[in-house]
């Protein structure tokens, strides 16, 4: 039977070394996103598609622009989505933002890597569509900081919350848990600004 909700195992990605955005980190991602039924997204710095098939298997009017720069990646993408049978996912090689205003406008986007370029990529969706709902994942010090710095030079309201997970781990007879890397989610409407 098809499985209706988000919450893939991480185990059925076709992944190599690239990162991938993991289960429980994705669901909540995908929540704060707030989609509705005929939303257009854009997966920025897709990886292996993780986030861009979790979305399109929500609904088959959902529309999906899997946009990554490394051709690993593009090909690893290409493969989860003829694995998972979607076609309402079209995948974009292009390093952020350049491309972006040549696909239809997004209503969310989500920003799972930026290559350095954070703002740029933030300042494009802003013409593309400035009502737009954004969720964007850090790991990195250097990352957190340069998010927290571009959203208050825009004045852009916003909230994060800080995840971690522990996965359970047998060794032997005991059963212990083994820590992930703590992820930052950011989300933010970019419309919604201070003083506004």
């Amino acid at each position: 039977m098809k499985q209706i909700t988000p919450g893939i195992s991480d185990s059925e990605f076709i992944r190599s070394k690239v990162p991938m955005t993991k289960e429980e980190v994705r669901a909540v991602s995908i929540c704060k996103l707030r989609l509705e039924q005929n939303s257009v997204v854009y997966d920025i710095g897709s990886g292996t598609g993780s986030i861009a098939v979790e979305i399109a298997r929500l609904s088959s009017k959902l529309k999906v622009f899997a946009i990554e720069t490394a051709s690993e990646a593009v090909d690893l993408i290409r493969q989860n989505v003829k694995k998972f049978e979607l076609d309402n996912i079209q995948i974009v090689k292009t390093l952020a933002p350049e491309g972006l205003n040549e696909l239809p406008p997004a209503t969310h986007a989500f920003i799972g890597g930026t290559k350095g370029q954070f703002k740029e990529i933030l300042s494009a969706l802003i013409k593309i569509n400035p009502k737009m709902r954004v969720v964007v994942n850090a790991v990195t010090l250097e990352s957190i900081s340069t998010i927290r710095s571009v959203l208050s030079d825009l004045q852009i309201n916003y909230e994060y919350i800080l995840m971690n997970v522990s996965r359970s781990e047998s060794t032997g007879k005991y059963h212990l848990t083994k820590a992930e890397n703590p992820v930052y989610i950011f989300s933010f409407n970019l419309n919604d600004v201070e003083n506004a």
